[in-house]
């Protein structure tokens, strides 16, 4: 095969295998750790992912009876509200059942742990006002940020 046949046949190759790269990204991570902190305050929500696989990781030592962690997703003004209700939702993991506030949210981890939550990307409407949050006790007001949808 030629120089000159080999670069179209790369490319061609390339474009079959890979159309994610074409694509928003749908795989997103986000760390959290023993000091009450996420490493990032924005979320985007690419709309054009047909499912948000996102990756919450604890690399903090802390169990999770002492510095447990998740995200939930709400809308910017149930945010309060809900974590507010959510401290009394312990047999649920702080997310209270059948909540209509509650978009999504992923498990409950402690330090060393990670969870993955397969998101719907059309739970979000693009004009929208979100926010997530932790919403282990206390934690919501450190533990928060802002939900870009794109």
């Amino acid at each position: 095969m030629g120089k000159q046949t080999l670069l179209p046949t790369l490319l061609i190759t390339l474009f079959f295998l890979a159309p994610s790269a074409w694509a928003g990204d749908c795989s997103i991570t986000v760390d959290s750790d023993d000091a009450m902190s996420f490493d990032t305050d924005e979320i985007v929500i690419d709309q054009s992912c047909d499912v948000i696989e996102l990756t919450l990781t604890h690399s903090g030592d802390l169990g999770i009876e002492a510095m447990g962690h998740n995200i939930v997703f709400t809308r910017a003004e149930d945010l309060e509200a809900l974590a507010q209700d959510a401290m009394e939702a312990s047999d649920d993991d702080y997310v209270p059942a059948g909540d209509e506030r509650v978009i999504a949210a992923t498990d409950l981890i402690g330090g060393g742990e990670s969870t993955t939550l397969e998101l719907d990307p059309s739970l979000f409407e693009e004009d929208g006002d979100y926010r997530f949050f932790c919403s282990f006790p206390g934690h919501w007001g450190a533990m928060q940020g802002e939900v870009v949808i794109r």
